[in-house]
């Protein structure tokens, strides 16, 4: 059985291997959002940016990228996606239900929000998201490159997600 991992944020610009196969997909119960402080990647302890996380809701999906995992390298990605994606302990690792643009349906290792983490911020207002993003910097860089890389390559695998439409444009203006 292949080894699935669902993308939604920077795994779709940066998953740090290569998959085996890509393919559009949706996963269901779940939003894309910026309802996690970052205080390592985009932003630091004494001024935290904003990442990207998925936020469980009813009646929502958030579309992506899911990345196959070649299954030699199953071990190794998985052991690199937890020390990338589990630093904090913000997100939780979970296997849930990812329905592929070509029909099929397949279980993906999928990195959801923690709601009860200190570092969970959902339903912040767009302003002060983007008031937030264009001023953070982490280790990774700016947090507005973060967005810009994410809401860019949404564009170019032809998902739309209006947030982040508005947030690209209001943090250009901020940082003008």
């Amino acid at each position: 059985m292949t080894m699935w991992v669902f993308g939604y944020g920077s795994l779709l610009w940066n998953p740090g291997f290569d998959p085996a196969e890509r393919v559009l997909a949706r996963l269901p119960g779940y939003h894309r959002s910026f309802c996690m402080w970052s205080i390592h990647h985009r932003g630091t302890e004494e001024e935290p940016g904003l990442v990207l996380a998925l936020d469980e809701a009813e009646a929502v999906h958030c579309n992506g990228l899911a990345l196959a995992v070649y299954p030699e390298q199953e071990t190794r990605v998985l052991d690199y996606l937890r020390e990338r994606e589990l630093i904090s302990s913000a997100y939780l690792e979970k296997q849930l239900q990812i329905d592929l643009a070509d029909g099929r349906r397949v279980e993906a290792v999928t990195y959801v929000i923690d709601p009860g983490h200190v570092q969970y911020c959902g339903g912040m207002a767009l302003e002060d998201q983007a008031r937030v993003i264009a001023r953070a910097h982490g280790g990774r860089g700016p947090n507005a490159e973060y967005l810009y890389n994410t809401a860019t390559h949404l564009h170019e695998l032809g998902i739309r997600d209006p947030e982040l439409d508005w947030l690209s444009e209001r943090v250009r203006g901020i940082r003008a």
